[in-house]
């Protein structure tokens, strides 16, 4: 296949995949910790109240729900890992793609925690980096250790788009 080609490919199969971790890492969680797992139906309903002009909620959880929001949610969740492979690797390199690493893919997933951090969390009335939850550590924890394994599913799956 053309090289240009596999060059625009390879970064949506590498943000699939990077994804896929986050969520199995995720699932790990729930069943050997008991930490509950991110819930993308609350994105799909910020998306879903976006075209009304409302970016930012009191209480996200306590705001209406939408129709199909799980499902724009969950959408949503997977475009954005192929947002952030894409932006990884031209950020790094075609060189990358040729001979992943590990360490550029896990800062960069680390770096990935600011969105969550800066902007979804106080959208959703969470406030900056989960500091109006419950338990803000534990929030804060479970999305750094997300963001890392989605950097690990970026090394894996980049090694994997080479094999």
């Amino acid at each position: 296949m053309n090289n240009s080609i596999l060059y625009f490919l390879n970064p949506i199969f590498i943000g699939i995949g990077a994804t896929l971790i986050f969520d199995l890492w995720g699932l790990f969680l729930k069943y050997t910790f008991k930490i509950p797992l991110s819930n993308f139906c609350l994105v799909g309903r910020w998306i879903l109240y976006m075209p009304e002009g409302v970016f930012r909620h009191f209480n996200m959880g306590s705001t209406p729900q939408k129709r199909s929001e799980c499902a724009i949610g969950w959408i949503a969740h997977y475009i954005i890992g192929i947002g952030f492979s894409i932006a990884f690797v031209a950020l790094v390199g075609n060189g990358w793609l040729q001979h992943p690493t590990l360490l550029p893919a896990i800062v960069f997933g680390i770096g990935t925690v600011s969105i969550p951090f800066l902007i979804m969390q106080p959208s959703f009335g969470l406030g900056f980096a989960a500091s109006k939850t419950p338990n803000p550590k534990q929030v804060r924890i479970r999305s750094l250790a997300n963001h890392i394994a989605f950097g690990i599913g970026l090394y894996i799956f980049g090694f994997l788009a080479n094999c």
